[in-house]
């Protein structure tokens, strides 16, 4: 891309060089990294410049707009805004953006990036998306949650339909559950007072996960156009029931001693209340109510402050019928089930779970990985999600980028459980910082006669 200008835009004073400089504290060359990186990098903050004004002034985006149009002479302009702003200020400033500083119609196009809480439940997501629709169309608006940009979670459909052999066992008949796992070994330093206001569910289950679990179980679509994929999500989502308290564990982390180091609890937080209930652990119970996936359990968790960082997605194969290995295995029959995993993050990686005679002249099984890692397989730099998500939408490709209808469909299935967790003030089990989370995600898992796939028969991980 030859010709572009980068223009920040906030409250605070700045001048174009103090703006650099902080650029320039973050920036590398870490996919390009050839000669000339300093040449490179500083021909990059030439082009970045700083507007100072109000979220909803008109007259400073008016300026913003006067300037760009100086940048802009003699080109085909296209403009991008990207609002990692608080929520409650989305439409102060795509009013004040579209009214002043939006291309008119026949000389390129204006996009609005939108960055995630779409809202804290169904009604005012709504409320969001009609407020932006009043002075943006549908295709100008970009829904970004960088999950859908993990190099991952953008294999999973290569991985689904360009492989016959997972093909035909992708549905109720093969699979027993599915798992979409996700942890942080930290807790919430420094985002408390934002956290606080909206609880693990909102921040990491009812987008990054079900987001994923819908890529994961929709039909092949018609193309790889983005509206073929994002019509077949929508249809999952529309399938869904909507989750039940009995379906729902909550937890919070407590202070925790470890090794002579103090740990501390959410509460300890200054900017959170002593009596806060807000979940920092989840773990849910969702069904899908259609033909492929009828009665199939698709089992989420999420939390901070855990054990371990990690995010994945594991799927767990019924047991073969009549096994005659059997008696091999022993009275565990979870190690004779195979299992798929694909593990987004740390050190992303595909590999699945298979039963294998060990060498020797006895018979003794045993589960092996095949496994297939990023790092040794591929050389190469892998993109960060934000980089294929932000290239995609200069490009107008919408596939990766949330649909308004598929918002909807998916604050359907939280808000009454969430409702019903802030009416009812349900204590969260606490659990200590730095551990598996709380004991009542193994009981929710055990009433579908499941057990998480993160942790191993002898309960190491």
């Amino acid at each position: 891309m030859q010709h572009f200008t980068i223009f920040g835009y906030a409250r605070s004073k700045m001048s174009d060089e103090e703006l650099r400089n902080i650029i320039s504290m973050t920036l590398t060359c870490r996919i390009d990294q050839r000669a000339n990186c300093s040449e490179k990098m500083d021909k990059f903050l030439k082009r970045c410049f700083y507007q100072s004004g109000q979220y909803n002034s008109e007259e400073g985006f008016h300026e913003l707009d006067r300037k760009l149009t100086e940048k802009e002479a003699g080109k085909l302009p296209n403009r991008l805004f990207y609002l990692s702003i608080p929520p409650n200020i989305f439409v102060d400033v795509v009013r004040s953006a579209s009214r002043t500083a939006s291309l008119p119609s026949g000389s390129g196009w204006t996009r609005f990036i939108v960055e995630k809480p779409f809202g804290r439940d169904s009604e005012s997501s709504g409320e969001l998306t009609r407020s932006l629709k009043m002075y943006l169309e549908e295709e100008q608006i970009f829904r970004i949650d960088h999950y859908l940009g993990k190099e991952l979670v953008e294999n999973l459909s290569v991985l689904r339909f360009s492989n016959l052999v997972f093909q035909p066992l992708w549905s109720r008949d093969y699979i027993r559950n599915v798992q979409l796992i996700f942890s942080e070994d930290f807790g919430t330093e420094g985002r408390g007072g934002y956290f606080d206001n909206y609880g693990i569910i909102r921040d990491i289950m009812q987008n990054h996960l079900l987001q994923i679990l819908a890529l994961f179980a929709m039909e092949t679509p018609v193309s790889l156009a983005a509206e073929d994929i994002r019509n077949e999500k929508v249809k999952v989502l529309r399938s869904m029931r909507k989750l039940k308290l009995e379906d729902v564990v909550v937890g919070q982390y407590k202070g925790h001693t470890r090794g002579g180091k103090s740990f501390p609890a959410y509460v300890d937080d200054p900017t959170v209340p002593n009596d806060s209930v807000t979940p920092t652990f989840a773990a849910a119970a969702l069904f899908i109510d259609n033909a492929r996936w009828d009665g199939v359990p698709f089992l989420m968790k999420a939390g901070k402050a855990l054990h371990t960082r990690r995010a994945e997605i594991r799927v767990q194969f019924r047991r073969v019928p009549g096994n005659l290995y059997r008696g091999n295995v022993g009275t565990d029959l979870d190690m004779a089930t195979n299992e798929l995993v694909l593990r987004v993050q740390p050190d992303e990686a595909i590999y699945l779970k298979i039963n294998n005679k060990v060498p020797g002249l006895g018979m003794r099984l045993d589960s092996s990985n095949l496994n297939l890692f990023y790092s040794e397989r591929y050389q190469r730099e892998i993109p960060d999600a934000y980089e294929r998500l932000l290239l995609d939408a200069m490009e107008g490709e919408r596939r990766l980028f949330i649909r308004s209808d598929e918002l909807d469909a998916a604050w359907a299935i939280f808000t009454p459980v969430l409702r019903e967790l802030e009416e009812k003030r349900v204590a969260p089990e606490l659990y200590p910082y730095g551990s598996r989370g709380p004991v009542g995600a193994h009981y929710l898992a055990a009433n579908y006669n499941v057990r998480w796939g993160d942790i191993s028969s002898d309960g190491s991980f």
